[in-house]
């Protein structure tokens, strides 16, 4: 019975799900949240400016990972009112109704390039599952991840009948760095 207890015991402290967990501290002034889209026959870019994320992540046990962020709607801005208004109106974002948008990974996976985060998305309270390809770059307990992720705004309910084709797709640009916790 000994034996047995301390075996369990020996088995945790040695787990490597456990032992390699890694939570990350993000570094707000050089990350971003931000958004690239065609409309009005041009491109368009934007950022959201108030935003959170907590990051588990240690690519030698990613069965521990977890990725949970969340944008405040209302943040978003491209300096143009021409795109903003609707983009932040009843029919585009409309944050009032709607002050979130989330991400939570299920899983997080290693490929050829990076990573792939599976997920769900969820806009205007709309979930959709989605898989964030990223990259990341860890040195010296300092991470850097970069992500880009075309979705299209009507599978969340983003937009009017009249705006036709105008920001039909939207690619979700995302930059972190980050910081190993203690």
């Amino acid at each position: 019975m000994m034996l047995r207890t301390l075996t369990a015991c020996l088995a945790l402290c040695l787990s490597p799900s456990l032992a390699a967990a890694q939570d990350w501290n993000i570094d707000r002034d050089a990350s971003s949240v931000g958004f690239e889209t065609t409309a009005f026959g041009g491109p368009v870019a934007g950022e959201f400016s108030d935003w959170s994320a907590q990051i588990t992540l240690d690519p030698t046990a990613l069965e521990t990972a977890q990725i949970s962020a969340r944008v405040q709607t209302a943040t978003g801005a491209t300096g143009s009112n021409g795109v903003d208004d609707p983009m932040l109106g009843t029919d585009g974002l409309a944050p009032a109704a709607h002050p979130l948008a989330l991400f939570e990974s299920g899983d997080i996976r290693a490929t050829e390039t990076g990573y792939d985060a599976h997920g769900v998305l969820t806009i205007r309270d709309v979930s959709q599952p989605v898989v964030l390809p990223f990259t990341l770059e860890i040195a010296n307990g300092h991470a850097i991840a970069d992500a880009r992720l075309t979705i299209a705004r009507t599978d969340y309910g983003v937009g009017a009948p009249g705006w036709g084709t105008t920001a039909a797709n939207v690619t979700l640009v995302l930059h972190i760095e980050a910081d190993a916790a203690e």
